[in-house]
């Protein structure tokens, strides 16, 4: 390695993990410049605790959809604050990878390693970006949806590019025909799944764990309350029921006529021609973390 290119990396590590020059010069020279490498040296010799950069959260960014042919990929990238999701570097990068999620069919260790147009692999060009802009960048998530034999739609809410913004839906129904009402009732549905964000399709899909917490908290919530035991135990039932009807794609009110439920609305579209919810995706910016 030339002596600009082992300062270069030198200069890279100590500013993405805050460890002196004389560290970060043995493992560059350890690990023959692997940046990642240098990383997981220096945390084993207890040298970083962790990644200096990489124990902040980073709960900003964007999500971007890629489509070609029917099948669809999204992911979604985080940055620290919103002032960096909007710098035309963030967006470039995140645009590229999002193709290149695709072409990987959304298999996240194929895509970290994937060539970008710079001829860099995409983990190289993460840690370059983190080490430029001098914040936290990350790979959340990402998901493929294949377009043999489904028809998928994609819905991206309030896009400041096309297909990229902060929340994005993909979609995806088993149909015997796909006649054009059906196509707009998908492109409905997306934009209903944004809106009402739920968490399953239907009341056997929901995460048990999640049903069981909830339950829990509830029942301890109206034991607060002084009620009769047989009278908790009914509203204790309809709250759960309420729970699930509000959170299960299928039993939610349709947003765009509320007297209806999802699972009427299809049925009406469908007709003859069986309409199934195969599976649905919804990323919003920093949800969850």
């Amino acid at each position: 390695m030339s002596s600009n290119n082992l300062l270069d990396q030198v200069k890279k590590l100590r500013e993405v993990t805050g460890v002196g020059f004389k560290d970060c010069k043995n493992v560059i020279d350890e690990t023959g410049g692997d940046i990642e490498k240098s990383i997981e040296l220096l945390r084993k010799k207890g040298i970083a605790k962790a990644n200096k950069r990489m124990e902040r959260v980073a709960a900003e960014g964007l999500v971007c959809i890629y489509e070609k042919d029917g099948s669809f990929s999204m992911v979604e990238v985080n940055s620290e604050t919103d002032f960096v999701a909007k710098n035309e570097e963030f967006i470039k990068f995140s645009e590229e990878l999002s193709e290149i999620s695709f072409l990987n069919s959304g298999q996240m260790d194929k895509v970290l390693n994937y060539p970008m147009k710079d001829k860099k692999i995409v983990k190289e060009n993460l840690i370059d970006l983190t080490s430029k802009i001098g914040e936290k960048i990350t790979i959340r998530r990402n998901i493929f949806f294949s377009g043999k034999k489904l028809l998928n739609f994609s819905y991206m809410h309030t896009p400041i590019k096309k297909n990229i913004g902060k929340l994005g839906v993909l979609l995806s129904l088993e149909v015997d025909s796909p006649e054009k009402s059906i196509v707009e009732l998908g492109k409905q549905l997306s934009m209903h799944i944004a809106a009402s964000s739920p968490i399953s399709i239907d009341k056997d899909d929901l995460d048990q764990n999640i049903l069981i917490k909830e339950k829990e908290i509830i029942n301890e919530e109206l034991k607060a309350s002084g009620k009769n035991p047989k009278i908790v135990e009914k509203i204790a039932i309809g709250k759960i029921n309420k729970y699930i009807e509000e959170n299960t794609l299928l039993n939610q009110n349709w947003i765009m006529e509320p007297s209806k439920k999802v699972k009427d609305v299809i049925k009406e579209a469908g007709g003859k021609n069986k309409i199934n919810i195969n599976q649905f995706v919804r990323f919003k910016v920093g949800e969850g973390l």
